[in-house]
């Protein structure tokens, strides 16, 4: 249908006043849809900043670095590395010459450099600190293990045929929980859950699931609903397909994008533990729920995570097995409100994706033990180099004064127990004191201590 406007000089009436147009226009009523404000989520969206992941992100960085020192630091022999090897090996990390003790400088709460007693050359070994934080990190995981046993389930139960390859699994351990010696401590010790097998087209190593447990099933998001649902009641009705959605500060929200995410979040999708390969997929709606179901598949993926947070590329290692689209990037800016997209940490090259609900002022909402044992390693990077130095100095006065005052404490001793036995000379108290009660005092302080407080002895004896 043809809608044909013209001018006319009795347009310019009063009746007419609002038509100042000289020219003739053409329109095409067909057409007059597509000219329309669509209602869709777009998908070139602008990314839109967080500084408050970024900066997580910037801490994360130098632990990152902080945790290659410290591998490199224990696999040598007796833990400890001259600063000058340490320099040389350093460089196999991405470190330039004299960048490597630099670097470990600024770090005292971790890295501690030292004098040889012998060879009288620099070495550089953990600190009591570190070695403690590298302890609970041990005994977190190891204590969830039957936690990470579930995780690892579930993350199976996702996959299209409920096997995924061991190598994708490995590279990803340590977001998931999982110990270094998982395929032994975990697959193997539970020949009910898992089985380990070679491919015999590809010779790869896989995990595959023994049997699919109904109860576990249940997305993180739907149990968030159901705590929402019994709050609010009726009230809820239309939460049954929607996510949690709270986007950046600065994002521009449109009024046709608001209706384009309120029908998207009433749209049906197939759960991630469902089995799809006898769906049709051919029709529109099936491709949209399908892309509501990747949406749903990443985020308990990374619910399943420690810290709610898992890097780009290694989700991509998934993807042909969940079925998830092939331009991650742009898929998940769409949704910039359920997700974030951090790109600090490597220059730009690495992309870690956030669950934007777990985190609270830059905290999980629900932490865990090993992201605790994490953090306490993130506050020793954190705490400032004159921290260390005012730490020493008063190690060095507490020392100094605990000798002082059992120094005199054993004066006082000696004198009271002297008037006692009627000991008339005074000047003997020191002969006393250093023959009978010496050797016990000195078992309880270690070889700085009876230093000290032997240079304080002989100043008094003088």
């Amino acid at each position: 249908m043809l809608i044909f406007f013209g001018y006319h000089p009795k347009f310019l009436t009063s009746n007419f006043t609002s038509f100042k147009t000289r020219a003739y226009f053409l329109f095409n009523f067909t057409r007059s849809r597509s000219m329309s404000q669509s209602t869709s989520i777009p998908k070139n969206l602008q990314r839109v900043r967080d500084h408050g992941y970024d900066n997580y992100m910037e801490v994360e960085k130098k632990i990152r670095k902080v945790l290659k020192f410290q591998d490199l630091i224990l696999s040598q022999f007796n833990q400890t590395i001259p600063v000058s090897r340490l320099d040389i090996l350093a460089r196999r990390l991405g470190f330039k010459q004299h960048e490597a003790g630099a670097f470990v400088l600024k770090f005292p709460h971790v890295f501690e450099i030292y004098e040889h007693p012998v060879q009288r050359i620099l070495y550089c070994r953990l600190t009591r600190k570190a070695h403690l934080q590298i302890e609970q990190q041990k005994r977190a995981v190891i204590a969830q293990i039957p936690d990470a046993v579930t995780r690892l389930r579930k993350l199976l139960m996702m996959s299209n045929k409920g096997r995924l390859r061991l190598e994708h699994i490995r590279i990803a351990r340590s977001e998931f929980g999982l110990p270094d010696d998982f395929e032994y401590s975990v697959v193997l010790k539970h020949p009910q859950f898992f089985r380990l097998f070679d491919a015999k087209e590809t010779r790869n190593k896989y995990i595959e699931i023994v049997e699919r447990d109904p109860s576990l099933t249940v997305c993180a998001i739907e149990r968030a609903r159901e705590r929402v649902y019994r709050e609010q009641g009726s009230d809820a009705e239309d939460i049954r397909f929607s996510f949690i959605v709270n986007f950046p500060p600065g994002f521009k929200i449109g009024k046709y994008f608001r209706i384009a995410m309120w029908k998207w979040q009433r749209l049906p999708y197939w759960s991630p533990y469902e089995d799809i390969s006898e769906y049709d997929m051919r029709s529109i709606e099936a491709q949209k729920r399908m892309e509501k179901r990747a949406v749903a598949t990443i985020h308990e993926m990374l619910s399943l995570t420690v810290e709610k947070k898992l890097t780009l590329e290694r989700i991509a290692h998934f993807r042909l097995a969940m079925n998830l689209p092939k331009k991650l990037k742009d898929f998940l800016l769409q949704h910039q409100g359920i997700f974030y997209i951090s790109t600090r940490g490597n220059h730009g090259k690495l992309h870690t994706v956030f669950l934007r609900e777990g985190y609270r002022r830059g905290d999980l909402v629900e932490p865990n033990d090993v992201y605790l044992a994490r953090r306490h390693l993130a506050e020793l990077v954190l705490l400032s180099p004159r921290k260390a130095k005012l730490d020493r100095e008063l190690v060095g006065y507490r020392r100094e004064r605990v000798g002082y005052d059992m120094e005199n404490c054993r004066t006082d001793y000696v004198e009271d127990k002297s008037d006692d036995f009627g000991v008339e000379n005074k000047g003997n108290v020191r002969d006393v004191l250093d023959s009978d009660i010496g050797s016990d005092v000195e078992s309880d302080f270690s070889d700085d201590d009876n230093h000290s407080v032997e240079v304080e002895d002989v100043g008094i004896t003088e």
